[in-house]
Protein backbone atom coordinates (compact mmCIF):
# COMPACT_ATOMS: atom_id res chain seq x y z
CA UNK A 1 0.00 0.00 0.00
CA UNK A 2 1.29 3.47 -0.84
CA UNK A 3 1.60 5.79 2.17
CA UNK A 4 -1.01 8.49 2.60
CA UNK A 5 -0.02 11.90 1.31
CA UNK A 6 0.65 14.69 3.81
CA UNK A 7 -2.58 16.59 3.13
CA UNK A 8 -4.57 13.35 3.59
CA UNK A 9 -2.81 12.76 6.93
CA UNK A 10 -3.93 16.25 8.00
CA UNK A 11 -7.55 15.63 6.96
CA UNK A 12 -7.63 12.25 8.68
CA UNK A 13 -6.28 13.79 11.90
CA UNK A 14 -9.02 16.42 11.85
CA UNK A 15 -11.59 13.66 11.34
CA UNK A 16 -10.31 11.63 14.32
CA UNK A 17 -9.94 14.63 16.63
CA UNK A 18 -13.52 15.80 16.21
CA UNK A 19 -15.14 13.39 18.71
CA UNK A 20 -12.78 14.53 21.46
CA UNK A 21 -13.30 18.19 20.69
CA UNK A 22 -16.98 18.24 19.72
CA UNK A 23 -18.42 15.32 21.67
CA UNK A 24 -19.82 13.25 18.80
CA UNK A 25 -18.95 9.65 18.09
CA UNK A 26 -16.22 8.69 15.66
CA UNK A 27 -17.58 6.81 12.68
CA UNK A 28 -15.57 4.81 10.17
CA UNK A 29 -13.59 7.35 8.11
CA UNK A 30 -14.25 7.61 4.39
CA UNK A 31 -12.07 5.35 2.29
CA UNK A 32 -9.79 8.17 1.16
CA UNK A 33 -8.93 9.02 4.80
CA UNK A 34 -8.54 5.47 6.06
CA UNK A 35 -4.97 4.49 7.03
CA UNK A 36 -3.98 0.96 6.14
CA UNK A 37 -0.48 0.81 7.64
CA UNK A 38 0.92 1.37 11.13
CA UNK A 39 3.18 4.09 9.72
CA UNK A 40 0.18 6.06 8.48
CA UNK A 41 -1.55 5.50 11.82
CA UNK A 42 1.33 6.95 13.82
CA UNK A 43 1.66 9.92 11.45
CA UNK A 44 -2.04 10.66 11.92
CA UNK A 45 -1.61 10.29 15.68
CA UNK A 46 1.15 12.94 15.69
CA UNK A 47 -1.14 15.37 13.83
CA UNK A 48 -4.04 14.58 16.21
CA UNK A 49 -1.74 15.48 19.10
CA UNK A 50 -0.96 18.85 17.53
CA UNK A 51 -4.67 19.60 17.13
CA UNK A 52 -5.47 18.63 20.73
CA UNK A 53 -2.53 20.58 22.14
CA UNK A 54 -3.75 23.70 20.35
CA UNK A 55 -7.16 23.02 21.94
CA UNK A 56 -5.69 23.06 25.46
CA UNK A 57 -5.02 19.39 26.25
CA UNK A 58 -1.57 20.25 27.62
CA UNK A 59 1.80 18.61 27.17
CA UNK A 60 2.37 15.00 26.22
CA UNK A 61 3.93 13.49 29.36
CA UNK A 62 3.28 9.76 29.12
CA UNK A 63 2.65 6.77 26.91
CA UNK A 64 0.26 3.83 26.73
CA UNK A 65 0.72 0.47 25.07
CA UNK A 66 -2.33 -1.46 23.93
CA UNK A 67 -2.66 -5.15 23.07
CA UNK A 68 0.28 -6.46 25.11
CA UNK A 69 -1.67 -9.38 26.60
CA UNK A 70 -3.46 -12.32 25.02
CA UNK A 71 -6.74 -11.34 26.68
CA UNK A 72 -6.63 -7.86 25.12
CA UNK A 73 -5.41 -9.12 21.74
CA UNK A 74 -8.37 -11.50 21.59
CA UNK A 75 -10.73 -8.77 22.83
CA UNK A 76 -9.70 -6.40 20.02
CA UNK A 77 -8.64 -9.00 17.44
CA UNK A 78 -5.23 -7.33 17.07
CA UNK A 79 -2.18 -9.52 17.64
CA UNK A 80 0.57 -6.93 18.10
CA UNK A 81 1.27 -4.01 20.47
CA UNK A 82 0.07 -0.51 19.60
CA UNK A 83 1.17 2.77 21.21
CA UNK A 84 -0.47 6.06 22.12
CA UNK A 85 0.41 9.11 24.19
CA UNK A 86 -1.15 10.78 27.24
CA UNK A 87 -1.70 14.50 27.85
CA UNK A 88 -0.95 16.24 31.16
CA UNK A 89 -4.62 17.21 31.62
CA UNK A 90 -5.58 13.51 31.58
CA UNK A 91 -3.28 12.33 34.40
CA UNK A 92 -4.59 11.84 37.95
CA UNK A 93 -2.90 10.69 41.15
CA UNK A 94 -3.97 7.69 43.24
CA UNK A 95 -7.75 8.32 43.45
CA UNK A 96 -10.21 10.57 41.62
CA UNK A 97 -13.94 11.18 41.21
CA UNK A 98 -14.93 11.56 37.56
CA UNK A 99 -18.31 12.26 35.99
CA UNK A 100 -19.53 9.64 33.54
CA UNK A 101 -20.72 12.53 31.39
CA UNK A 102 -17.15 13.48 30.43
CA UNK A 103 -16.83 10.25 28.44
CA UNK A 104 -18.72 8.60 25.61
CA UNK A 105 -18.52 5.16 27.24
CA UNK A 106 -15.73 4.79 29.74
CA UNK A 107 -13.77 1.65 30.47
CA UNK A 108 -11.00 0.79 32.94
CA UNK A 109 -7.92 -1.39 32.67
CA UNK A 110 -5.64 -2.75 35.42
CA UNK A 111 -2.03 -1.90 34.59
CA UNK A 112 1.59 -1.61 35.68
CA UNK A 113 3.19 1.74 34.88
CA UNK A 114 6.88 2.69 34.77
CA UNK A 115 8.48 6.11 35.33
CA UNK A 116 11.69 6.63 33.38
CA UNK A 117 14.85 8.04 34.95
CA UNK A 118 16.79 8.57 31.73
CA UNK A 119 16.31 9.18 28.03
CA UNK A 120 16.01 6.06 25.88
CA UNK A 121 17.61 7.07 22.60
CA UNK A 122 18.64 3.59 21.47
CA UNK A 123 22.11 4.77 20.47
CA UNK A 124 23.70 1.50 21.63
CA UNK A 125 21.33 -0.79 19.76
CA UNK A 126 17.91 -2.34 20.36
CA UNK A 127 16.60 -2.54 23.91
CA UNK A 128 15.84 -5.81 25.68
CA UNK A 129 13.91 -6.55 28.85
CA UNK A 130 17.26 -6.70 30.68
CA UNK A 131 18.72 -3.49 29.32
CA UNK A 132 15.62 -1.35 29.99
CA UNK A 133 15.83 -1.99 33.74
CA UNK A 134 18.51 0.69 34.02
CA UNK A 135 16.11 3.26 32.56
CA UNK A 136 13.27 2.61 35.03
CA UNK A 137 13.15 4.81 38.12
CA UNK A 138 9.86 3.70 39.67
CA UNK A 139 7.01 1.28 39.08
CA UNK A 140 3.40 1.65 40.19
CA UNK A 141 -0.07 0.21 39.91
CA UNK A 142 -2.30 2.23 37.61
CA UNK A 143 -5.67 2.49 35.90
CA UNK A 144 -5.97 3.35 32.26
CA UNK A 145 -9.19 5.12 31.34
CA UNK A 146 -10.33 4.19 27.86
CA UNK A 147 -13.19 5.80 26.03
CA UNK A 148 -15.29 3.97 23.47
CA UNK A 149 -15.86 7.08 21.39
CA UNK A 150 -16.57 5.03 18.27
CA UNK A 151 -19.69 4.20 16.35
CA UNK A 152 -18.44 0.61 16.16
CA UNK A 153 -14.82 0.00 17.12
CA UNK A 154 -14.98 -3.63 15.98
CA UNK A 155 -15.09 -2.35 12.39
CA UNK A 156 -12.00 -0.16 12.76
CA UNK A 157 -8.56 -1.46 11.83
CA UNK A 158 -5.49 -1.09 14.02
CA UNK A 159 -4.03 1.90 12.09
CA UNK A 160 -7.27 3.84 12.70
CA UNK A 161 -7.16 3.07 16.43
CA UNK A 162 -3.47 3.99 16.54
CA UNK A 163 -4.29 7.32 14.92
CA UNK A 164 -6.71 8.04 17.76
CA UNK A 165 -4.35 7.02 20.62
CA UNK A 166 -5.89 3.56 20.89
CA UNK A 167 -8.89 4.53 23.05
CA UNK A 168 -6.86 6.42 25.66
CA UNK A 169 -8.73 8.98 27.74
CA UNK A 170 -6.57 9.30 30.82
CA UNK A 171 -4.73 7.47 33.60
CA UNK A 172 -4.74 7.24 37.39
CA UNK A 173 -1.23 6.57 38.68
CA UNK A 174 -0.74 4.90 42.07
CA UNK A 175 2.05 5.61 44.54
CA UNK A 176 5.40 5.24 42.82
CA UNK A 177 7.75 2.58 44.19
CA UNK A 178 11.50 2.98 43.80
CA UNK A 179 12.17 -0.29 45.69
CA UNK A 180 10.88 -2.57 42.93
CA UNK A 181 14.17 -4.16 41.90
CA UNK A 182 13.79 -7.28 44.06
CA UNK A 183 10.25 -8.01 42.87
CA UNK A 184 9.63 -10.91 40.52
CA UNK A 185 8.16 -8.84 37.72
CA UNK A 186 6.68 -11.92 36.04
CA UNK A 187 4.55 -12.79 39.08
CA UNK A 188 2.82 -9.54 40.05
CA UNK A 189 -0.89 -10.21 40.41
CA UNK A 190 -3.23 -7.44 39.34
CA UNK A 191 -6.76 -7.34 40.76
CA UNK A 192 -9.70 -5.28 39.52
CA UNK A 193 -12.32 -4.55 42.20
CA UNK A 194 -15.73 -3.06 41.37
CA UNK A 195 -17.98 -1.80 44.17
CA UNK A 196 -15.79 -3.64 46.76
CA UNK A 197 -16.10 -7.02 44.96
CA UNK A 198 -13.31 -8.63 42.99
CA UNK A 199 -14.22 -8.64 39.33
CA UNK A 200 -11.13 -10.08 37.64
CA UNK A 201 -7.42 -10.63 38.02
CA UNK A 202 -4.37 -11.29 35.90
CA UNK A 203 -0.63 -11.71 36.20
CA UNK A 204 2.18 -9.53 34.89
CA UNK A 205 3.74 -12.37 32.87
CA UNK A 206 0.75 -11.98 30.53
CA UNK A 207 2.26 -8.67 29.35
CA UNK A 208 4.40 -9.95 26.48
CA UNK A 209 5.70 -12.68 28.87
CA UNK A 210 7.37 -9.97 31.00
CA UNK A 211 6.23 -6.33 31.54
CA UNK A 212 9.66 -4.94 30.68
CA UNK A 213 9.35 -6.58 27.25
CA UNK A 214 6.59 -4.05 26.62
CA UNK A 215 8.85 -1.19 27.64
CA UNK A 216 11.63 -2.51 25.39
CA UNK A 217 9.16 -2.74 22.48
CA UNK A 218 8.01 0.85 22.97
CA UNK A 219 11.54 2.20 23.45
CA UNK A 220 12.64 0.55 20.20
CA UNK A 221 9.54 1.76 18.38
CA UNK A 222 9.98 5.35 19.54
CA UNK A 223 13.71 5.39 18.78
CA UNK A 224 12.93 3.97 15.36
CA UNK A 225 10.60 6.85 14.47
CA UNK A 226 12.99 9.47 15.82
CA UNK A 227 10.94 10.28 18.94
CA UNK A 228 12.72 8.49 21.78
CA UNK A 229 11.26 8.07 25.25
CA UNK A 230 12.44 10.75 27.67
CA UNK A 231 13.42 11.06 31.31
CA UNK A 232 10.46 11.60 33.69
CA UNK A 233 7.88 10.29 31.22
CA UNK A 234 5.70 7.40 32.34
CA UNK A 235 4.70 4.35 30.34
CA UNK A 236 1.53 2.30 30.83
CA UNK A 237 2.77 -1.20 30.03
CA UNK A 238 -0.55 -2.90 29.31
CA UNK A 239 -3.61 -4.32 31.02
CA UNK A 240 -3.54 -7.66 32.86
CA UNK A 241 -7.35 -7.78 32.81
CA UNK A 242 -9.88 -7.30 30.03
CA UNK A 243 -11.40 -3.83 29.72
CA UNK A 244 -14.60 -3.27 31.70
CA UNK A 245 -16.98 -0.56 30.48
CA UNK A 246 -19.36 1.44 32.69
CA UNK A 247 -22.71 3.06 31.99
CA UNK A 248 -23.70 3.53 35.64
CA UNK A 249 -21.93 5.05 38.67
CA UNK A 250 -19.37 2.69 40.20
CA UNK A 251 -16.34 2.57 42.47
CA UNK A 252 -13.25 0.89 41.00
CA UNK A 253 -9.89 -0.01 42.52
CA UNK A 254 -6.94 -1.85 41.05
CA UNK A 255 -4.22 -3.43 43.15
CA UNK A 256 -0.88 -4.49 41.69
CA UNK A 257 0.60 -6.79 44.30
CA UNK A 258 3.88 -5.46 45.67
CA UNK A 259 3.45 -2.11 43.93
CA UNK A 260 0.43 0.11 44.65
CA UNK A 261 -3.27 0.73 44.16
CA UNK A 262 -5.22 3.24 42.09
CA UNK A 263 -8.90 4.09 42.28
CA UNK A 264 -11.66 5.95 40.44
CA UNK A 265 -15.27 6.70 41.34
CA UNK A 266 -17.56 7.28 38.37
CA UNK A 267 -20.37 9.61 39.38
Amino acid sequence: MAPLEEYVIELAAEFFAQSRLEGGVTSHPPAELTPTTETDGYQIQAKVHQILQRAGYGKLIGHKIGCTTEVMQKFLNIDYPCAGEVFSTMVFKESIDLALSRFHRVGVECEIAARLKKNMTGEYGPYTRESVRDSVGTLMGAIELVDDRYENYSKLNAPILIGDDFFNSGVILGTERSDWHDLNLKKIVGTLVINTKEHSRGISADILRHPLEALAWLANHRAGIGKPLCENEFVMLGSVTQTVFFDEPASIEVNLEGLSTAAVNFI
